[in-house]
């Protein structure tokens, strides 16, 4: 008899991801978009001006991976970057108009391949994988369960 692979649920959490992100990762590229990129816009677009410093803590990310993805997005005219008012050497990030009218072509392309995954699932079962994905990800930040309005998220899908 097989024995039972104890990493079995992880490697099915690691693959789901991978594919959500590469399934993403080809209706962004349509749009000019690489991966990660999509997330810097979406985060200007929730809280434009940020510094490329609040802007790697809030996705996860080293501040030189950040600096790498907003000179490429500038360099696309999606971002400009401004100094800041009280610190020259602190810049800001914002969008700009060019950059503020991808953002729709954006959240179409995380609105399909969210669809995409959740095919099969009804309003219950989405709740349920919701609080889950929402559970594995206070444990593995070590912060506290912060579960916002899901079902409004839910109903929007």
């Amino acid at each position: 008899m097989a024995k039972a692979d104890k990493t079995a649920t992880m490697s099915r959490l690691h693959s789901a991801a991978r594919l959500a992100r590469t399934a993403l990762a080809a209706r962004l590229l349509a749009h000019g978009f690489y991966a990660g990129q999509d997330q810097i816009m979406l985060a200007l677009d929730r809280e434009d001006g940020q510094t490329p410093g609040n802007l790697a803590g809030r996705l996860g990310v080293r501040p030189p991976t950040i600096t790498k993805t907003i000179n490429r997005l500038q360099a696309q005219g999606f971002l400009e970057k401004r100094a800041s008012n009280a610190d020259a050497r602190q810049a800001h990030i914002f969008l700009t108009e060019s950059g503020r009218e991808t953002i729709r072509a954006i959240e179409k392309s995380v609105k399909k391949t969210e669809k995409q995954a959740l095919r099969g699932l009804d309003k219950k079962d989405q709740k349920a994988l919701f609080k889950l994905l929402a559970r594995i990800e206070a444990n593995l930040s070590n912060e506290d369960l912060v579960l916002i309005d899901d079902d409004a998220e839910l109903d929007e899908a």
